[in-house]
Parts: C-alpha cells; sequence; structure tokens
C-alpha cells in the first residue's frame, strides 16, 4: 500500500502558510534514489544520469539532482535557461530536441551541450546554422513494434522521433566527413515500463548496433543514451522496478557484446524524469465540495490544470485521505475538479473513506509530469511548489501564480493596469 511521506500533521503546518491546492516533493526519497541509480550503474566508469528536465522543470530540484552528479536532459530554449541558471554547463547537458527552433539550437551548440539530433535532414541545418560539434549523438528508431517476450511494450514504428538504421549509418559517415570526432547513440522505445527487463532489452539492440556502426563507419562511439522509460508503479499492488536488477541486466549485455568488439570503454547515459522523480512528489488538495446525482462526487480545489495525466490519458493516482489511512475504504466517488470539462477528474468510481468538507487529499506519484503539464484552462491558476527538506522543514521552490501573472502577457496595453 502506498504510503504519503508527509502525516496530517505536516500537512495541517504547511497549508496553514501556503494554502492547498500545490506540489510537494521529498528532498530525502530524491536524493536517496539518485544514488541508488548511480550505485546501480558505478560499474560502467563514464556513467551518467541526464535527468529529464520536462518532467520537473524546477532549478530548486534541478541544483538538488545536481548534487548528487546527475546531468540534465533539454529539450527547448527555456530548459537550457533553466539548466543553466541551476549552475549545468558543457557535457553536463544533453540537448535532445525536435522539429527544433533555430535559436533553440544556437544556445545549446553555445553552452556546449551534447546534441542528440532527431532526424536525418538536421545535419546539414545544423552545419548551416552553427557547424557540427566534434562530439555528436544521434536518435534511433527501429520502427516496427517492441516487444519483450513477446509482448508489445510500445509502436517506435508511429512515433515521430529517430533515424532509421540506414539514415544513422549514413549520417554517421555525413557527420564524419564534417568533421564530428566522438558519436553517441540515444533510443526510446517504451514509456513507463515496470519491468525489470526493458533498459538490458535496449541495450541489447543499441550495443549490437554500436557494433555495426562503429564496423559499418570507423566511428568512434564514446557513449550509448539508453535515455528514459523505465517507469513506476502507479497502482498501490503493482511491484516497482529494481534498479540493481536492472543495471546488472544492462552490465551483462556490455560485456556479451560491447567488450569482446573492443568497445568496453563506451559510457552509459540514463535519462530518467518518471523514475527520478513521480515518487517523491504528491499533489496535496482539499475538499470542498459534494454532488449527489447519479453518482457521488468530491469536487476538490485541485483540477486537471495542477495534473493533467488522469484526464489526458486515463491514468490512475493513488490517493490517501490524510487521518483517514486506516479507515475502511466503503464509499465510491468521482473525486473532480471545478474546469469545464467531464474529464476533469482525479479518480473515477474510487473507493475511499467516508469524505467530509475539509479533509486532506495526497494524490501520489506526482512528482514527475505533474506541476510540469499545468496549463490555465479557465483562467485556473497554477499552484505553489514545496519541497520538504531531509531535516523536514519546508521550502517553498516556487510560488502560486497570481491573477497579475494570468495577465502579464497583456502588459503592452493598459486594460489590467
Amino acid at each position: 500500500m502506498k504510503k504519503p511521506f508527509i502525516t496530517k500533521e505536516q500537512a495541517e503546518k504547511i497549508i496553514s502558510e501556503f494554502p492547498t491546492p500545490f506540489h510537494i516533493y521529498d528532498e530525502k526519497g530524491i536524493r536517496e534514489n539518485a544514488r541508488n541509480l548511480i550505485k546501480a550503474f558505478s560499474w560502467n566508469k563514464g556513467f551518467k544520469e541526464y535527468f529529464a528536465v520536462k518532467a520537473t522543470p524546477n532549478p530548486f530540484i534541478l541544483k538538488v539532482l545536481k548534487e548528487e552528479g546527475c546531468g540534465v536532459d533539454c529539450s527547448s530554449l527555456t530548459e537550457l535557461m533553466m539548466s543553466k541558471a541551476s549552475g549545468f554547463s558543457g557535457k553536463e547537458i544533453m540537448f535532445s530536441s525536435n522539429v527544433t527552433p533555430e535559436e533553440d539550437m544556437l544556445l545549446a551548440k553555445e553552452m556546449g551541450a551534447i546534441i542528440n539530433l532527431d532526424d536525418f535532414t538536421h545535419i546539414e541545418w545544423l552545419d548551416e546554422l552553427c557547424g557540427i560539434p566534434e562530439t555528436i549523438c544521434c536518435r534511433f528508431n527501429p520502427g516496427g513494434h517492441f516487444e519483450i517476450e513477446n509482448q508489445i511494450m510500445d509502436n517506435p514504428g508511429e512515433a515521430k522521433y529517430g533515424f532509421t538504421k540506414e539514415q544513422l549509418i549514413e549520417g554517421f559517415k555525413i557527420l564524419k566527413d564534417k568533421g564530428a570526432k566522438y558519436f553517441g547513440i540515444h533510443a526510446f522505445l517504451a514509456s513507463n515500463t515496470v519491468t525489470n527487463d526493458y533498459y538490458p532489452n535496449l541495450a541489447k539492440i543499441l550495443f549490437e548496433l554500436a557494433v555495426e556502426l562503429k564496423n559499418e563507419t570507423g566511428c568512434d562511439i564514446k557513449f550509448i543514451n539508453l535515455s528514459g522509460g523505465v517507469g513506476v508503479p502507479y497502482l498501490p499492488d503493482q511491484k516497482g522496478n529494481d534498479i540493481f536488477a536492472i543495471g546488472e541486466g544492462v552490465r551483462k549485455a556490455f560485456e556479451e557484446i560491447l567488450v569482446p568488439n573492443g568497445m568496453g570503454d563506451v559510457s552509459i547515459f540514463t535519462e530518467l524524469g518518471r523514475f527520478m522523480l513521480a515518487p517523491y512528489g504528491h499533489l496535496v488538495t482539499t475538499v470542498k465540495h459534494f454532488k449527489h446525482t447519479y453518482k457521488e462526487y468530491a469536487g476538490v480545489d485541485a483540477c486537471a490544470a495542477n495534473l493533467m495525466r488522469p484526464a489526458m490519458y486515463g491514468s490512475y493516482h493513488h490517493i490517501t485521505v490524510l487521518g483517514k489511512e486506516n479507515v475502511p475504504c466503503d464509499h465510491k466517488y468521482d473525486v473532480t475538479g471545478g474546469l469545464c470539462e467531464n474529464n476533469d477528474k482525479f479518480a473515477i468510481d474510487r473507493m475511499l473513506p467516508e469524505l467530509e468538507k475539509g479533509d486532506v487529499l495526497v494524490i501520489h506519484d506526482t512528482g514527475a509530469h505533474g506541476f510540469a503539464m499545468g496549463y490555465n484552462y479557465n483562467g485556473k491558476l497554477r499552484s505553489a511548489e514545496i519541497l520538504l527538506k531531509e531535516d523536514g522543514s519546508t521550502q517553498l521552490i516556487r510560488r502560486e501564480e497570481t491573477p497579475a501573472d494570468y495577465f502579464a502577457t497583456f502588459d503592452f496595453c493598459d486594460m489590467f493596469n
């Protein structure tokens, strides 16, 4: 059963200063998880985790991860700017983008980030725009379905990302002719996998590809980026990934494929977002209203603007009623927000303890792709973000939006002065 990392007493104290809804993050859990990941891959001398900024774009979180030895993966101009402000530079940054604007690529090149090209046509475009760097990476898409033990995990052939193998071979040759000296390979073949087999299976594909590319092109392949895709157990009875088993599986593939081919010095990179942060974030919200029609509805002060995943994907997020952890879950509710959209529901037909106005709910596993996917539909304002420090104190790491923030882009006129 999932347990919140804050108690009712802690929540009440925080709410007295920062009203709900808000996102809160567990610094202790984040640090321990980062250390375990690095330990699991410590067999690889060049291992580096490049945290996916898109998952939790907050400089205070990024600084915590930097202190634990992580780099960052960026996909836009503002993510690059945030990473720079958080102290990252040069090869601590991977820039993985698609349909990339010129200004984004120019800043990535200026910052010395490792550029990960998404498309064959971007080779000539990058060369004309700012030149080919000495170190370059390309994203691979094998097409078709990605399977583990005859179970389809995802459908890369329908994804908009990456080079075909033929394009990758030709692309490496062109990049080498244009002055690139050091090469990397990147691939993302499945999302939010809860199996210890995903990374080892992906590693085998990329390691075999690396050997083929080396033999076909003569390029010096320095790193292989396994990207993201290692997920978390959103369901309360779901078994999570074992990062140590995953690391060992990748090591075995490394020893079987790369080492015999003289590539034992290749660095392994990861680019995790959900695995790094999701379990260490809660959306905290308060019950405000009830509605008794064809169903029983409990209305809370958060909405899909604070957490889009349930509305967008039908995703399950576990809910704990603080102070009622041991009370029987014998009442059925749709837990809803106040948007003018019927899919603005955090839970449908969810069995919970009997709710009362003022009950504080913890919505679990919102530390990644939670606040980050927020928006302002209906004029809803984004919530605050708070860090629960290792010593039990709290730190505001993003204030809540105000109407002035919402109207700020009308600052060219005097209607809202």
